[in-house]
């Protein structure tokens, strides 16, 4: 009996420490497997123009990069705006930036897309240049000047116009859209030509002016304060963040907003860009 019994008692607290040491061992990699997943980087794809709207995700980057969020930053060329939203209603973005909000309404007017916007940052003050003239006095009649042809942005070439004396819209103009057809009255006799923004850089020389966005200019490496004439800083074409409607309040693009309206991105803007492109907060 006494022979029986020692040995059993020795298995018995056997099976009892190893039990705890398993156990301690489940709760050792339970803790270290919730570490990891708290410090898990979430990634943000973000699709922006070049300048200087990649140029101010990449001020930010280390900044978010501290908060836990990863941004890849797919830069756009003239060719890849058009699919932006698509890619973005899609997800295989996150957000995109090289837009402002009437751009926006009219391509979810005709695609249906379900996207918002999910923050302003800056405006990019359309202008007017020219390769031939230094002054708006200089430009003689009958000048041929070029403008965007979308909707919204032909619409600002054509108030920028009539700003500075040269036509007269049709007061029924709505919703921030017109063409030459809105044209009223020509108040100094122009030429205007529309054609599409992503070329009116390359053909510039042909033409006694030429209207385009900031952005384009910036990235042609023009100076953008050569314009003759511009849009005031009460433009209402603000560049957006664009993101899917139900992600507009998701943390990591909330904290997307807050760094790029931070005083450290409007003195980056001012310092850098001196009037060129305007912080929208």
């Amino acid at each position: 009996m006494k022979k029986t019994f020692i040995p059993l008692i020795i298995i018995m607290i056997t099976l009892i420490f190893s039990g705890c040491s398993k156990s301690s061992s489940n709760t050792a990699d339970s803790g270290k497997s919730s570490n990891n997943s708290s410090n898990k980087k979430i990634v943000l794809k973000v699709a922006a123009d070049p300048v200087p709207h990649a140029e101010l995700l990449n001020l930010v980057k280390p900044k978010l990069e501290k908060e836990g969020i990863e941004l890849q930053i797919i830069v756009l060329d003239s060719s890849s705006d058009a699919l932006a939203n698509e890619q973005t209603n899609n997800g295989e973005y996150d957000v995109n930036f090289f837009q402002h909000e009437p751009y926006l309404d009219s391509v979810k007017k005709e695609k249906g897309y379900d996207l918002a916007s999910a923050g302003k940052i800056h405006i990019e003050p359309i202008g007017f240049y020219s390769v031939k003239y230094k002054t708006k006095s200089e430009i003689p009649d009958n000048a041929k000047i070029v403008i965007p042809n979308d909707a919204t942005n032909e619409y600002r070439a054509l108030k920028l116009l009539e700003d500075n004396g040269f036509i007269k819209l049709k007061p029924t103009i709505q919703n921030f859209s017109a063409t030459v057809n809105d044209i009223e009255k020509y108040i100094k006799p122009i030429k205007i030509t529309e054609m599409d923004s992503a070329n009116i850089i390359r053909v510039r020389d042909q033409f006694d002016g030429y209207i385009t966005n900031t952005n384009k200019i910036l990235d042609a490496g023009i100076d953008a304060n050569t314009a003759l004439f511009r849009e005031g800083k009460d433009s209402p074409y603000a560049n957006i963040l664009v993101t899917k409607t139900s992600r507009v309040n998701d943390p990591a693009i909330v904290k997307l907003r807050e760094a790029l309206q931070s005083d450290e991105v409007r003195k980056f803007i001012e310092k850098k860009y001196k009037g060129a492109v305007v912080p929208a907060f």
